[in-house]
Parts: C-alpha cells; sequence; structure tokens
C-alpha cells in the first residue's frame, strides 16, 4: 500500500509483495559493490567524535559507584565525606526524586537509577562528579556506603524454573504442536539431551558513555547509543520529562552487539548530575562497570528432543529452554527462535522458562535467541545424525520443510539446502572422518562439523529524509546509528544509485533525534528498514525531478549527477530550483505474517584437538549465506567474519562466571572474559549465494549482521566430536572438559 502524505512524504506499508526494485535498473553501479567505508578515513584519523570525546564548556566528570553486596539495601551513603575531597564537586544519588523504571532486557524501557533496594552486585547507587576524572575516580572508590544485607538467590537451579506465563518477547514463551512424548515413543531413534551455556557479555571496545548538558528544561545527551529515537523516550521516562525535551546524539558507536539498545545507567546518571549542577557532566564506565551494571546474555539450559523414523524422518522436535533474569524483568533469551522453522516434524514444543536470580539483569546480546539456541539445536541435530548413521547434511534434507512447520505458510526465500550444498563442495565435505576420532595428525586429532544457520527476518518502522541541493549534492537525514556495521556506507550506496550521484557527493547525517524518527541498529533490521526509508525518499524524489525535466518518470536515467531522458542531459542540480527533499517511511505489514521471513547459511568448521592437552584449535571455517541483495560485499563480509568470530568464542571460550555466594561477576573485565583473539581466529571464508526476496522490502534486502553468529559454534562443537569422539554438552567446550576422556595413546 503506497501512498503520498503531505506530497513530499511516502509511506509503504508492506501488505503486499514489491516485485520491481528500481536497485536493480539504477546505472549508478554501486549497489552490491565491496566499496571500503565511507567513515573509513574519519575513524582511522581520530576525526570520529565518540560519545566521550565531545568537547564541551565547563565539563565536570563523573564516575559511579555500583554496589558492594549483591541483596539489600542502602541505609546511608556519606556523601559529606567524598565532597571534602580534593577537586569534588558533589555526590548525587536522588534515591526519593525518579521512578524505578526497568531496562527490559536492554530494549523498551529506562534502567534502574537512583535506588535504595539493591538487586544484584554492582548495581549503581551513586555518581560522584568532580572537577577531574581523577577527582572523582578516587572519591567513588572510598565512598563510605553503609548496607543492610538481604538473603538473595545466587546461584541457578532448574528447581527454581518458573513455569508461568511469561509474556511474549521476541517470540512467544511457548508454542505446542501435537504430542512430543508420544512422539518420542513412537519414534525409531531418538535424542534427549541438555545443552548448557554460560552468561555472556557483549564485550563492545567503547564502554557505555554520557555526556550531558542542559539548555533550560530541553536535555542534549551525548551517548553511545544504538537506537536513539526509542532511547530518548526511555531517558525521557526515566527523568519524569516530556520526550520531545531530550535530544541524543550518537554519530558513531563503538559496537554495541545489543548491549546499546537500551540505555545504561551512566546516561541517567549524568543527566541528573547536569540538572542539579547546572553544568556538562561527562559519565563514562569502567570496563568493569560495563560487566557489573549494563545487561548480560542469560545463561540457559536446553532440554532438546528429536525424535525420528529410521529413514531420518524427524516426527518430534522439543526445545525447552530455562534461561535467568532478575525477579523484576520477564525478557527471557528466546533460545527457540529458529525451531519453530528450521526442520520439518508434526510433533512440536518450544518453551521459555525462568529462574529468578539476584544477578546482572540479562538482554538481548547479538542473536538474541538463535546465538545459544542454535547450539543446542543444532549439536542435538548432529547426535541423532550419528545416531541413524546418515550424513548430517543429508538428514537436514531429509526434514527440509516445504512451509512453515508451525504456521502452515510459504517462506518468502529459504537457501538452506543451497547453503550446505555450496559450502560442503567448497569445503571438502567429502574428506570428513565418517568414524569420529580416527583422523591424526601427529599428537593432534583432526574433525570436521557443519551446522545450519538460521535468523529471522525483521522489519521495523523507519524514517530518512533525502534532500537534493541546487549545487547536485545529496543530503540524506535519519536518526539512524551506525555501530561499526557499514552503515554510513551502504546507505549512502542506496541513495546513489536511487539518484544517480556520486558516493562523494552525498552527505549522510546519522545518529540525532533533531532528525526525523528511526529503528535505529538492531535485529540486523537495520540496512533494510533504513535503507527501504531512503528508497523510498529518493524514489519520491526522482519523480519530482522527472516532472521538472518534462519526461516520463520510466523514460528517466539518472548517472553521474545528471538527469537524461528525451535525448537531453541535465545536471539534477538545475532541476531542484532552490533544493528539493522527500521523506521516506517504510513499516511493516502483512508480508511478515503471509509469509516467513529469514535469512539462512551453513557453517562449516574444522578442528584440532591436542590429544595430550585437551586444547582445541579452529583451523579453517567457511560460512555460505544467502540474506537476499547484499547491498555491500565487503561490509557483510565483515559482518559474517564478526558473527563466525562471536562463534568461536561462544564454542570454546567466553564464560561470564558469577559468585554463587553474592552473585558478583568474577571476570569483569577483558583480561578473564576470553574473548577470540587473532591467535585464536583461522583464515574465515565467506560466501553469499545471489538471492532476492520480494516479500521482505522493497530493496529486497534481509538482515546479515547477526547471521553470521547463528550456528557457528554448533559447527565447532560438531568438529570437536567428530575429531574425538567425545560430546561436550555444557559450553564453553575447554580443556578441561575434554582432557580425562582423550586416548592415552
Amino acid at each position: 500500500m503506497l501512498g503520498l502524505d503531505k506530497g513530499d512524504h511516502v509511506t509503504l506499508t508492506m501488505d503486499e509483495a514489491h516485485p520491481v526494485s528500481l536497485l536493480d535498473t539504477g546505472v549508478q553501479g554501486v549497489i552490491g559493490k565491496p566499496l571500503s567505508r565511507v567513515d573509513g578515513p574519519d575513524k582511522v584519523s581520530g576525526a570520529a567524535t565518540y560519545a566521550a570525546e565531545y568537547a564541551l564548556d565547563d565539563l565536570a566528570y563523573g564516575v559511579l559507584v555500583g554496589a558492594a553486596i549483591g541483596k539489600g539495601r542502602v541505609v546511608s551513603i556519606d556523601a559529606a565525606a567524598a565532597k571534602a575531597m580534593p577537586g569534588v564537586i558533589d555526590v548525587v544519588t536522588d534515591f526519593d526524586t525518579f521512578i524505578r523504571v526497568s531496562q527490559q532486557g536492554g530494549e523498551t524501557e529506562a534502567p534502574t537509577q537512583g535506588v535504595r533496594d539493591i538487586e544484584y552486585f554492582g548495581e549503581i547507587i551513586a555518581i560522584v562528579v568532580a572537577e577531574t576524572f581523577e577527582a572523582a575516580r578516587d572519591a567513588a572508590e572510598r565512598l563510605p556506603v553503609e548496607y543492610e544485607r538481604g538473603d538473595g538467590v545466587f546461584a541457578f537451579s532448574m528447581d527454581d524454573a518458573r513455569d508461568g506465563d511469561l509474556p511474549t518477547n521476541i517470540v512467544p514463551a511457548r508454542t505446542e504442536q501435537g504430542d512430543i512424548d508420544q512422539a518420542m515413543r513412537d519414534a525409531a531413534v531418538s535424542v534427549d539431551v541438555t545443552y548448557t551455556t554460560p552468561s555472556q557479555n557483549s564485550a563492545a571496545m567503547e564502554p557505555h558513555a554520557s555526556i550531558a548538558t542542559w539548555e533550560g528544561d530541553s536535555l542534549t545527551l551525548y551517548g553511545a547509543y544504538q537506537m536513539p529515537t526509542s532511547d530518548a523516550q526511555q531517558l525521557a521516562e526515566s527523568l519524569g520529562i516530556a520526550a520531545d525535551k531530550v535530544r541524543i546524539i550518537a554519530h558513531f558507536i563503538g559496537g554495541g552487539f545489543g548491549s546499546k539498545l537500551g540505555i545504561a545507567p551512566e546516561s541517567v546518571a549524568a543527566a541528573v548530575a547536569a540538572k542539579r549542577l547546572g553544568r556538562p557532566v561527562k559519565a563514562v564506565m569502567m570496563r568493569q562497570q560495563v560487566f557489573d551494571a549494563t545487561v548480560r546474555r542469560s545463561n540457559t539450559s536446553q532440554r532438546m528432543r528429536l525424535a525420528a523414523r529410521a529413514d531420518g524422518t524427524l516426527i518430534g522436535i522439543g526445545h525447552e529452554t530455562t534461561a535467568s533474569n532478575l525477579s523484576t524483568e520477564d525478557f527471557f533469551e528466546p533460545a527457540g527462535i529458529s525451531t519453530h522453522f528450521l526442520y520439518a516434524g508434526d510433533n512440536r514444543l518450544v518453551s521459555h522458562d525462568l529462574v529468578r536470580l539476584n544477578w546482572l539483569l540479562s538482554g538481548s546480546m547479538r542473536a538474541p535467541g538463535e546465538a545459544v539456541g542454535l547450539l543446542g539445536l543444532e549439536c542435538a541435530v548432529d547426535e541423532l545424525a550419528m545416531a541413524l548413521d546418515i550424513d548430517p547434511i543429508e538428514l537436514r534434507r531429509i526434514n527440509e520443510p516445504a512451509r512453515d512447520p508451525e504456521k502452515d505458510v510459504d517462506f518468502s526465500s529459504r537457501a538452506l539446502m543451497p547453503a550446505l550444498d555450496t559450502g560442503a563442495k567448497r569445503f571438502g565435505w567429502e574428506q570428513r572422518p565418517v568414524r569420529p576420532g580416527t583422523r591424526r595428525e601427529g599428537e593432534w586429532l583432526i574433525g570436521m562439523g557443519v551446522a545450519a544457520a538460521a535468523r529471522a527476518n525483521m522489519l521495523m518502522e523507519t524514517s530518512a529524509k533525502v534532500a537534493i541541493h541546487p549545487d547536485g549534492s545529496v543530503t540524506v537525514s535519519s536518526a539512524m546509528t551506525d555501530i561499526g556495521t557499514g552503515s554510513y556506507t551502504i546507505l549512502t550506496q542506496v541513495a546513489a544509485e536511487m539518484l544517480g550521484v556520486p558516493m562523494d557527493r552525498i552527505t549522510m547525517e546519522l545518529g540525532d533525534t533533531n532528525d526525523v524518527p528511526a529503528a535505529g541498529s538492531g535485529g540486523s533490521w537495520g540496512a533494510c528498514s533504513s535503507g527501504s526509508a531512503i528508497y523510498l525518499a529518493c524514489e519520491a524524489l526522482r519523480g519530482k525531478l522527472a516532472r521538472a525535466m518534462d519526461v516520463a518518470e520510466a523514460a528517466l536515467t539518472l548517472k553521474d549527477g545528471r538527469a537524461i531522458g528525451d535525448n537531453r542531459s541535465t545536471p539534477i542540480g538545475d532541476l531542484v530550483g532552490d533544493g528539493i527533499e522527500a521523506i521516506g517511511t517504510i513499516k511493516p505489514g502483512e508480508q511478515e505474517e503471509l509469509f516467513t521471513q529469514a535469512s539462512y547459511g551453513a557453517h562449516f568448521a574444522e578442528v584440532a584437538v591436542n590429544r595430550v592437552t585437551g586444547e582445541t584449535r579452529v583451523r579453517r571455517m567457511l560460512g555460505v549465506f544467502a540474506a537476499g541483495r547484499i547491498l555491500n560485499e565487503k561490509t557483510a563480509r565483515s559482518q559474517c567474519l564478526g558473527g563466525m568470530t562471536f562463534g568461536i568464542g561462544a564454542a570454546l571460550t567466553e564464560d561470564l562466571i558469577h559468585d554463587t555466594r553474592t552473585g558478583k561477576l568474577v571476570n569483569r573485565d577483558l583480561a578473564e572474559y576470553h574473548v577470540p583473539v587473532n591467535a585464536d581466529v583461522p583464515q574465515l571464508e565467506v560466501v553469499f549465494l545471489p538471492e532476492r526476496d520480494i516479500h521482505a522490502n522493497p530493496i529486497h534486502a534481509k538482515g546479515i549482521g547477526e547471521l553470521g553468529i547463528c550456528g557457528a559454534g554448533a559447527a565447532i562443537a560438531n568438529a570437536i566430536y567428530n575429531a574425538t569422539a567425545i560430546r561436550v554438552r555444557g559450553f564453553p567446550i575447554t580443556l578441561d572438559k575434554l582432557i580425562a576422556a582423550l586416548p592415552a595413546v
């Protein structure tokens, strides 16, 4: 349904397929090309300004103070003692000023701020403000706080699982079809196993940071936030002011991976302190505070049940996940999100329960659900293949559904088997040892593993404004963000292709809530949503240019800054008078209900496991992906490489450890929380399959940012089994879980 609003505002609701895309008819020749990032020079030269780098006059420095107990109450804070220290301006607690609201997994609400009751170790209870960072840090570390300890729940136990009515998160908490118990009884071969995954931290390079400054009753916050439009609403709610009184500026963000979807405590603390002091306040979370007081991916326990006939046909799939969160939160890790549609099977159960813990709140981390859910599902499928003595790829082929097995609707596009087949050929799958533990190279055991990748595709309401100026240059503006994913570049490419303007003539203005609203970067919806909004605005401008040139729009060609039609060629700047502009808005519609939309792929891994030490080395990995139109082959590849590296971490190293006496994080920095480093990551290969999805959006692209992590860790785990014949069901697979069962010779 396409409509014109106010003449210059085009809105498209995806109620119908969009089979024709102008990106296929553009002649500028930049879409899909592996172009380098337009913001790269600014980043490597230091010209790109991140949240903590804005130089405001009369800036004060704030350092947050976290609770030193895991459960209880703050009895008193001796602010006077801190304020007596040199350079200290104030200690702000404001316990009774602001309503306590929750972060809801870092997505929709504002975070805990200014509280007396302590729910987890490290929860922010105050901010110390001083003339220098060093003075604020010194005072914050020595701030006298008196506590009353309470009884908390600090250890994860399945006995405490809640079988309750959890509200819908990304997916319903529970869906059931047929009888999984009966299917298990009827199965010729079945698998009933439990996989566990630990808490994880996003570990973005840039810590959470905010600079707050007030002008009257209006707040401007320079923040490291992925979704400025909704973040401004959260911040306004937290402060008890109108949303139009809050402006967030987030031009550059040094990674987020979900941890910056919603506002974190430093933003509210900086805003409160700045209002109280009447001067700007900067608050940058120290790395340990990022771990302590932002958001974690929940730990999970996943019971996997697969029931199959002797020929490998699945008759039942059960995926029951128990995760954890604070007692005030209903966010759950949706580990079964891909299980709903990945494989056929008449009897199905996908459920999610919560254990309430006094641990840091859990929320969205890159590929929430699939990242850990496919560790369970894809390893269980591998186990079933071994039990059936069927090649793991063939087992997936046998259970490839023609339609969504739960919704009974068509897939908008689905390239899982092409990805598996392409990958098998490129990787040399035929060389995989059929019998696990039989290939050796000296003291190394060698194995191969495979896993499917799937990530639900999402479209979010987003707007963008595009203006053509008299000199023929173009400005695109939106509250969309670039968190290191390449938004500046790919959105410039969309505008360049649509308007036939060289990329260096386009200015991309992102990350400011004073511009038209956008869903921001998250859920892999950024490129498709914002790209579609720009597409629509440019489509309207193409119509204006055609009318100004007095040619039919279908006869208009735009290339290299010129409008060509009816044997005439005119600089587009000559057609716009004082300038023209249009706003495009994309909205999700019936297409997401009529079709199951997802991106697909396949991961292949080869590992070597030392039979003496138990250490695992990933020797090579291949990812084959289909995600609709690839807007930029280089930035897309980089996203997949990053996701595959995430998979290495999930499989082998990442484990956020909680002290079961207090809930305190034990390994709360990048020295002790082990993300993969260069020595852990081999040469990774990424292949894209050509695809268009006419049901997804007018640019025919689908999300890819999180697809690379989905299934990557499972391919490594399956390779470890193939190498050693040892099945480890608790992640990460560290050497201590292997060494006792390794062959002695």
